[in-house]
């Protein structure tokens, strides 16, 4: 009895070493949670809870295939797929080998899917029917298809993966190696492919670690494909909590969830967090078990954080910044109700700064183009170097930094207010107009929910302002349009309000300005 407690006492003092430590890999920080609380829940869906232990032997099962099937560092494997508790496994398996997990956008079309997994350069495809579906028709030569949800997608995961008590050779996992590859979003062409290294995804568990622990409970609804679900994703799991996806979101069932699981932590974008505060019998469900809510990836309207804080218990923290990485900003809501306008301050250790046109840095307080640098910053854009180095700015010491591609402002207190994206910019007569203060100025209005403005091309002036708003029963497009001129100057008129019953979004919730510009031309 004295023995066997003191080697777990020495066991936990080493899971708080590693979680302690400068860097240490995910895969065995598992391993070291599956020894010590084998039978807790590690990642749960609507069909399948895995324990620590037996998630750990299905990753280990997949790695050992995969090893045998020549997988290791420097080589990459394609999944696509609705979030699993089978998608989670295959993705620490591949990591367990060394190799680089391609997150590929399930969302995106069969041609672009096709694309990402030709980029990935891997021999392997897990997905599911879902996925399947999209890409029927599309050529992807011989790549081996798995299926994640057992589907005849291809051989099922279940069959596929090595025998019971499998387990994979050890693999050095160094700190600048390839962790994942994450595609941006875009409705053309295709996606650029992000690599982000193990340092990095280290970075981003350690950052977590306070607020969450082997006591947190997280329900995910977001794609498994976004940076938006690693942010908590991962600490999560590097701090042994329970993971609890969705396939698919749905307000009403979000609550009922987080009710039933006792959730203390979630991460959701803001038009999420805007249906759920919107449902009428938000109010009756018990939501105090959260300690924290997070949102990041798109505009959070000050109103709406207002709304959440003060009814919704635990803290809520926006989270601002790259899935490139960069400088990152948090804005801790609770705490600071009077900068809900804003997107917080520079993380520890971040460093942020605005530039001018000329890329020459300006002084607190200016207007311009945001760049950033961390310790945690992408390897690149795989397989494109020029690309990669169209991102960089260096400061007179030369240091390198990320261009964020957003206008914003530092105010005196050092918090970020941000006016827009610098490609959403609108020139219109030699005027800058921002987007983002007419869609302030248009949300103010009562009979507005919600509301995006765009450049439209005009030979007068160049470019011209239009919005599309999506409006209450009973709203007058006329009068919304007149009122939101009247509050602007007369550079900043808008032309025209164009009414649409929804705005085009991502899958974690970006309106698509691009699908917007497109139906003015």
């Amino acid at each position: 009895m004295t023995d066997a407690l003191s080697m777990r006492d020495g066991f936990c003092m080493t899971l708080e070493q590693m979680l302690s430590a400068e860097f240490s890999a995910l895969p065995e920080i598992v391993r070291m949670h599956a020894a010590e609380r084998p039978d807790a829940i590690a990642v749960a869906d609507p069909e399948t809870r895995y324990g620590w232990a037996e998630f750990n032997a299905l990753a280990d099962r997949i790695a050992a295939r995969l090893q045998r099937e020549g997988m290791g560092p420097g080589k990459a494997v394609a999944l696509a797929g609705f979030n699993s508790a089978q998608h989670v496994a295959v993705w620490l398996g591949v990591l367990r080998t060394g190799a680089v997990a391609g997150l590929i956008t399930y969302s995106a079309t069969g041609e672009q899917m096709a694309a990402m997994i030709a980029d990935t350069g891997g021999n392997h495809l897990f997905h599911d029917s879902g996925a399947a579906a999209t890409l029927k028709g599309f050529d992807l030569g011989n790549i081996q298809r798995i299926a994640m949800d057992g589907s005849d997608a291809g051989e099922p995961l279940m069959q596929w993966m090595d025998p019971e008590g499998s387990a994979p050779k050890p693999v050095v996992i160094a700190p600048e190696s390839g962790f994942n590859i994450i595609y941006s979003s875009g409705t053309t062409g295709v996606p650029k492919g992000i690599v982000h290294s193990h340092a990095m995804r280290w970075q981003h568990i350690q950052r977590g670690l306070p607020a969450y622990g082997p006591q947190a409970v997280t329900i995910l609804s977001t794609p498994m494909y976004s940076n938006t679900t690693m942010a908590s994703f991962l600490p999560t799991l590097g701090s042994g909590g329970k993971i609890v996806l969705m396939k698919k979101f749905d307000a009403h069932g979000f609550l009922e969830l987080a009710e039933r699981e006792r959730a203390t932590n979630t991460m959701l974008v803001p038009v999420q967090y805007r249906r759920i505060m919107a449902l009428p019998d938000f109010d009756n469900f018990d939501l105090s078990s959260f300690v924290m809510k997070y949102s990041t990836s798109a505009p959070f309207a000050a109103e709406l954080k207002a709304d959440v804080v003060k009814r919704w218990p635990g803290g809520l923290i926006e989270i601002y910044g790259l899935t490139e990485g960069g400088g990152v900003c948090l804005l801790e809501a609770h705490k600071y109700p009077d900068k809900l306008h804003t997107v917080g301050m520079a993380s520890p250790g971040h460093d942020m700064r605005v530039i001018d046109e000329e890329g020459n840095e300006l002084p607190r307080g200016s207007v311009g183009e945001i760049v950033g640098r961390s310790p945690a910053m992408m390897t690149g854009y795989n397989n494109r170097p020029e690309a990669t180095a169209a991102m960089h700015w260096h400061d007179v010491d030369g240091q390198l930094f990320y261009r964020h591609g957003d206008i914003g402002r530092f105010d005196e207190d050092g918090f970020l207010t941000l006016m827009d994206r610098a490609k959403d910019m609108i020139i219109s007569g030699g005027f800058n107009i921002y987007p983002s203060d007419l869609e302030g100025v248009l949300a103010e209005h009562p009979g507005v929910v919600e509301a995006a403005v765009v450049a439209a091309p005009s030979e007068e002036w160049g470019e011209t302002p239009v919005a599309f708003v999506v409006l209450r029963d009973g709203a007058n497009a006329g009068e919304v349009l007149a009122r939101a001129n009247g509050r602007v100057g007369k550079t900043q008129r808008l032309n025209r309000l164009i009414v649409v019953d929804e705005l085009p979004r991502s899958a974690i919730g970006k309106v698509l300005k691009r699908e917007l510009r497109d139906r003015l031309t």
